[in-house]
């Protein structure tokens, strides 16, 4: 095993990658398991066979290679397992697709009609237990995620101006074309109907788009380390260990296993602060980093497949966060939130947000305005808890938690409860 290696990351000497997801998107109850399933993303756990020598290297050279690796091309399979502590999620896959309020979902009057084939409703699913997925990429135009079930497969193709998801079991397809010019301004000019030119940038489907995520994080609150040396997907890699010094993080550390040659993350494991098994694992099970065969991102819908246009009115935006009970008229919708107040800094970092209802969020919704499995859910992940805030209900994961003041704010993190009540207090 080649030697460990430490160095202090400073905000001057790191290179984050970007961020990809908006604060706004914590602002409902609902949304707790969005931001985590978010967090999760699309790629996990796989048997190292041996760890093999290589050059000595420190955790700054390494997070170089990193920002430096030129991969744009590779096809492969992906493992990922996910543990966040969550409810069943049975039933909310429709309803994150399309309305959370009791018309949505299949058969109703969703904003996707019901389609099995929304993005917005599979990948929800990506949250919790152990799937295999299959992934090529060639370049930000062209790329294809397969998720394989027992008997069936569901795959999302962007290739150019294209956007295709397939659900082979229901043999639905759903289509949303891109605006000529998003190469320009990325959002079109036709009020968010049609997808962006990256529409799959969004969603992080490999190892390094999660440890772009993380790296980001490091500065004067974190310790990143070379954790020694492993052989993921039969390729020699370095392991980078990032631990927060913070105390009151949900984080405990995260592994990044790095492509010896290339640069490239291969694994990527997320273990709680709580202790128990990792709440995020993700990485190839075996890769390669050849250009995929162009046909790989051709797609033409089945005979008889049932097909829904994105882009027709009614089908919801391509922001892709779903419609929610309005409940009072007082309240907020996610659009018009704003900015965040940003409490604390680092992994300790708890966004503050006011949803302008005045009797809180929690009491927003009328009796009937949410699905019974979507408030089972909630029932499931709340408690109540009171402080010099006042009172509200902590909304729970392993990894993204959530506090609702029975006055209207919110407060979410990847921290502790006992956290979020303190950033609640020192906020009032």
């Amino acid at each position: 095993m080649a030697p460990n290696d430490s160095a202090r990351i400073t905000e001057e000497d790191r290179e984050p990658g970007e961020g990809r997801r908006k604060a706004a998107r914590y602002a409902l109850p609902v949304a707790v398991a969005g931001v985590a399933a978010a967090t999760i993303g699309l790629v996990p756990a796989l048997a190292a066979t041996g760890d093999p020598e290589l050059p000595r290297i420190s955790a700054q050279q390494l997070i170089e290679k990193i920002a430096a690796s030129e991969t744009e091309q590779l096809s492969g399979s992906v493992k990922i397992t996910t543990d966040l502590g969550l409810p069943s999620l049975a039933g909310l896959g429709d309803l994150a697709g399309g309305a959370l309020a009791g018309k949505g979902g299949p058969g109703g009057s969703g904003a996707t009609d019901g389609s099995t084939a929304d993005p917005n409703a599979k990948l929800m699913e990506l949250s919790s237990g152990t799937h295999t997925l299959r992934v090529a990429v060639d370049g930000p135009d062209k790329q294809r995620l397969s998720i394989r079930d027992t008997a069936a497969e569901y795959s999302l193709i962007h290739n150019g101006g294209e956007v295709w998801a397939y659900d082979s079991a229901s043999n639905e397809a759903y289509h949303v074309r891109a605006p000529k010019d998003a190469a320009k301004g990325g959002a079109a000019e036709d009020g968010g109907k049609h997808a962006p030119k990256d529409a799959l940038k969004d969603v992080p489907a490999t190892p390094k788009e999660f440890a772009e995520q993380a790296l980001k994080a490091a500065g004067g609150t974190t310790s990143v380390t070379v954790d020694g040396t492993a052989k993921v997907a039969g390729r020699d890699a370095y392991q980078l260990l990032i631990k927060p010094k913070q105390s009151g993080s949900t984080v405990g550390s995260i592994k990044v296993a790095v492509d010896a040659k290339t640069g490239t993350p291969l694994k990527f494991t997320l273990s709680p602060s709580s202790g128990g098994k990792a709440v995020v694992d993700v990485g190839f099970t075996e890769v390669d980093f050849a250009k995929p065969a162009a046909s790989t991102f051709d797609f033409t819908p089945p005979k008889g497949a049932k097909v829904t246009q994105g882009d027709d009115k009614g089908a919801g935006d391509a922001s892709g966060i779903p419609e929610l009970p309005k409940g009072h008229d007082s309240a907020k919708g996610p659009k018009e939130l704003g900015d965040p107040k940003v409490i604390g800094e680092g992994w300790n970092a708890v966004y503050e947000l006011n949803t302008g209802a005045g009797e809180g969020v929690t009491g927003a919704a009328k009796p009937g305005d949410v699905p019974a499995e979507a408030q089972q859910f909630l029932d499931a992940l709340g408690g109540k808890v009171t402080g010099k805030f006042g009172s509200g209900t902590v909304f729970k994961t392993r990894l993204i938690n959530a506090l609702m003041t029975d006055d209207g704010r919110v407060y979410v993190g990847a921290v502790t409860q006992d956290a979020l009540v303190k950033a609640a207090n020192a906020a009032k």
